[in-house]
C-alpha cells in the first residue's frame, strides 16, 4: 500500500504498543458517529465507561475531550465514522482504548497533521495533537483514499 501513512507514539515518543497478556473485555462499545449529537453520545458513552472503571474525575475529563475531538475529526472530514470503545487489562494495570476508524479521505501527510496549529479546515490544528497528549498511548494509521484510524489508550492511574 503505497499511500499509507502511520505514526506510532507512546509517552509522546516514537514505539510500539504494548504487547504480552494485554485483553479486551467484554464491557466494549461502538458508536456511530454521523452528526453533532453522535459527538456528544461517544463522550457520554465514554465518560461512563472511564467512571464505571474507577478513572479520576481529571482523566475522565481528558478521555471525553479525547473521544470528542476524535468524532469530530470523523464529521469535519469523513462525514462518518465510529468510535469503539474498550476496556483493557495488561498485568495488574486497568486501561480504556478509544478507537475511531472512517473510510473518509485520509491524511496525506500524518506528520504535518500531528503538529500543532497544522490544520486543512481552518481550525486551530489541535485535535491530533491534543488527543496524543491526553492519552497514555497514541497511534494513526491513514491511507488516502481509504480512511483513518487513529487508536488511544489511556491507563487508570
Amino acid at each position: 500500500m503505497p499511500n499509507k501513512r502511520s505514526h506510532k507514539t507512546a509517552d509522546g515518543e516514537a514505539g510500539e504498543s504494548p504487547t504480552g497478556s494485554e485483553r479486551v473485555t467484554a464491557r466494549d462499545w461502538s458508536i456511530r458517529v454521523a452528526s453533532d449529537l453522535d459527538i456528544v453520545r461517544a463522550r457520554q458513552k465514554g465518560r461512563e465507561l472511564a467512571l464505571s472503571m474507577g478513572f479520576s474525575p481529571g482523566d475522565v475529563t481528558m478521555i471525553a475531550t479525547a473521544i470528542s475531538e476524535l468524532a469530530r475529526n470523523i464529521i469535519l472530514y469523513a462525514k462518518r465514522g465510529e468510535i469503539i470503545l474498550k476496556q483493557v487489562v495488561q498485568g495488574g494495570m486497568r486501561g480504556i482504548v478509544i478507537v475511531a476508524r472512517d473510510d473518509g479521505p485520509g491524511i496525506p501527510d500524518v506528520r504535518r497533521a500531528l503538529e500543532d496549529g497544522y490544520s486543512t479546515s481552518r481550525s486551530l490544528g489541535l485535535g491530533l495533537p491534543g488527543v496524543r497528549r491526553l492519552m497514555d498511548w497514541f497511534d494513526i494509521e491513514s491511507e488516502v483514499n481509504r480512511g483513518t484510524i487513529v487508536t488511544a489508550k489511556k491507563w487508570r492511574g
